[in-house]
């Protein structure tokens, strides 16, 4: 979901290759090591509770999620055109070019153009500057509310945030954060439920893989990380003791230089290494040939969140197991079914239902469903009809 920089120095490469290594081979013996990166505790003899009945509740967890989706109203239905009338909405997303932004504020638009009332996406390239250009455009056009679409931070937009506020703008966080978190300032934030990603993914390894070892690749200066990590550490601690796990932190920069030597490394480093699970699944590309050079695709499987169309085309051919997410045109329709509630003085769901953003669901991918999503792969593809439901629910059918 976030772009990719130009690589280091060959002796960068090196040293990350020896780091990993050792830190690996630590992490083998059940220790720990430095450098931004945290393990899970020393396996114990025998994890708690039935080896069985707790692998059974991990596949549980996501028992149906591969199915297509089906829609949930999160509200009761409202007259959508009259709620909206005279109103508008001014979009600044994190980025204004990413694939991933795109897509959510592509559901936003074609929703407001079917209610009818104006949608403006503030385009920027992801600088502080850009995004407090953008509150002030949105006072000096009279928006009714400010959306910040996963990126721009509150806590970074406070004299913003109250200016817009004291001219009679809502200021609403979308997709930043999971349930746990909060946001400071704004008039309200909806999450998506980025804890539950954690835990599905450690739930298919403990399902497949009993106390193994495994790699967790995470950037921690994306805001949602933490949630992720704390789910997936609360799931391993309750089904399996014995999992031993490596949060290794690659930032978001390093993705296309740094992440296949790291997981080479591991490989290498550690014969009991069999999952390598990437908390935003565009790092799986670097895994990919990663697993290729070390020759160990029997052994060392690749797991992601995102449902992005390009690693769900490697799930189907069989190069990554599984990959799940929420579709981001949906996610664009849920948020504007949520910033009109807002407008309208309605209550507005805070946390949706386990595995939800708002009424937006996962839906897990693996090779015999995966071609559903399209061939190749595509993000309007393979989650059902969500927009007419919205439209019936908002009175336009």
């Amino acid at each position: 979901m976030l772009h990719k920089r130009s690589g280091k120095a060959v002796v960068v490469v090196v040293t990350v290759l020896v780091i990993l290594a050792f830190a690996f081979a630590l992490m083998a013996c059940g220790g720990s090591s430095g450098g931004g990166s945290s393990t899970s505790p020393s396996a114990s003899s025998s994890a708690s509770g039935d080896q069985a009945a707790n692998q059974a509740t991990a596949a549980q967890a996501y028992a149906g999620m591969t199915d297509v989706p089906t829609f949930k109203a999160p509200g009761p239905a409202f007259d959508a055109k009259k709620a909206m009338s005279g109103k508008a909405i001014l979009s600044i997303p994190g980025s204004g070019t990413d694939p991933f932004y795109v897509q959510v504020e592509t559901g936003m638009k074609d929703a407001a153009q079917a209610v009818g009332y104006k949608f403006t996406t503030y385009m920027n390239q992801g600088q502080l500057t850009q995004y407090q250009q953008g509150f002030q455009q949105a006072i000096n056009s009279k928006a009714s509310l400010v959306d910040l679409l996963a990126g721009p931070d509150p806590h970074a937009l406070k004299p913003q945030i109250d200016q817009a506020q004291s001219a009679g703008l809502k200021v609403v966080s979308s997709h930043l954060t999971g349930f746990q978190q909060t946001v400071p300032y704004v008039n309200n934030n909806l999450p998506q439920d980025y804890g539950k990603a954690g835990q599905i993914l450690a739930d298919w390894i403990i399902a497949h893989s009993w106390n193994t070892h495994c790699l967790v690749l995470v950037a921690d200066e994306i805001v949602s990380t933490s949630n992720v990590e704390a789910g997936f550490k609360d799931e391993a601690a309750k089904l399996d003791p014995g999992l031993q796990y490596k949060f290794v932190n690659v930032p978001v920069p390093d993705w296309g230089t740094k992440i296949q030597p790291i997981v080479q490394s591991a490989i290498v480093a550690d014969p009991k290494l069999t999952y390598v699970a990437a908390i935003y699944d565009n790092m799986l590309t670097g895994c990919v040939p990663a697993v290729t050079a070390t020759n160990s695709a029997d052994r060392v499987k690749l797991i992601g969140f995102n449902a992005s169309p390009g690693i769900v085309d490697m799930v189907r051919e069989g190069k990554v197991e599984m990959d799940f997410g929420d579709m981001l045109n949906w996610a664009g329709w849920a948020i504007a079914d949520a910033e009109m509630r807002i407008i309208a003085g309605q209550p507005v769901p805070q946390n949706g239902a386990v595995g939800q953003y708002l009424n937006n669901p996962f839906r897990m991918w693996i090779e015999s469903n995966a071609s559903e999503m399209g061939v190749p792969a595509q993000y309007t593809k393979g989650y059902g009809d969500y927009q007419s439901q919205y439209k019936k629910l908002w009175g336009l059918q």
